[in-house]
């Protein structure tokens, strides 16, 4: 299986986030402040090798905490 982000959500936040593409962890690539954006929508799709690929896909939510605050 590998996972990767669906088109839609990535193109807004590719240099925000990365994931692991057999993993399926996800980090941060870049900066989050708090201040300007307090949470994301990430959209995961999971595909696998099959003739022909399935896939199945989720939606994951990041919540910034304020840790200045």
């Amino acid at each position: 299986i590998y996972y990767s982000f669906r088109d839609t959500i990535f193109d807004k936040n590719q240099d925000l986030f990365i994931i692991d593409r057999k993993s399926g962890e996800i980090r941060t690539a870049g900066e989050l402040d708090f201040e300007d954006v307090q949470s994301y929508d990430l959209e995961i799709e999971a595909r696998d090798k099959g003739t022909p690929p399935l896939s199945g896909h989720c939606s994951v939510e990041l919540e910034v905490l304020d840790v200045n605050d």
